[in-house]
């Protein structure tokens, strides 16, 4: 079920904000890719271990709002272990749920409680961007190099 539309920091989201996942700088990582939005400061390098097309670990390390902390740490703990290819439908799958024009296919699973904590974004269009942040980034950075993984 949707968290109402007027409570943004829903708990999962302050927990992650406290104790994010996969939070660690790792500079041997063979990608790192710079997740950056300068209306507000948000922050973050994603560190990726990929090998034969398949993400093997993935860590965050920066700054950022609590809300963009939070979907960093969500967008690492679902890409761990997966096919490039896999990771960016996953991707695509978040987006079209949290942003309020996106069209969810109707024969979408639900979502799971990670995604469910940030659907109130779509109620809030100024923050839609601290959700979606890390995500856009590595969509975009997969869909140019995913052949070089």
């Amino acid at each position: 079920m949707e968290t109402p539309s007027g409570d943004l920091y829903h708990k999962l989201i302050l927990e992650l904000n406290r104790s994010p996942l996969y939070f660690e700088k790792r500079p041997d990582a063979s990608v790192v890719v710079d997740a950056a939005n300068p209306l507000c400061g948000d922050k973050f390098k994603l560190y990726l271990t990929v090998e034969n097309q398949m993400i093997v670990s993935a860590t965050f390390h920066g700054y950022g709002c609590a809300v963009s902390k939070a979907s960093t740490s969500v967008l690492m703990k679902k890409i761990q272990g997966r096919p490039v290819a896999e990771v960016l439908s996953v991707i695509r799958e978040f987006l079209s749920r949290i942003n309020p024009k996106g069209a969810v296919n109707p024969t979408m699973a639900l979502p799971d409680d990670e995604t469910t904590a940030f659907l109130p974004v779509k109620h809030f269009p100024g923050r839609l961007k601290c959700a979606t942040l890390s995500w856009e980034t590595l969509a975009d950075f997969l869909a140019n190099h995913s052949h070089t993984l």
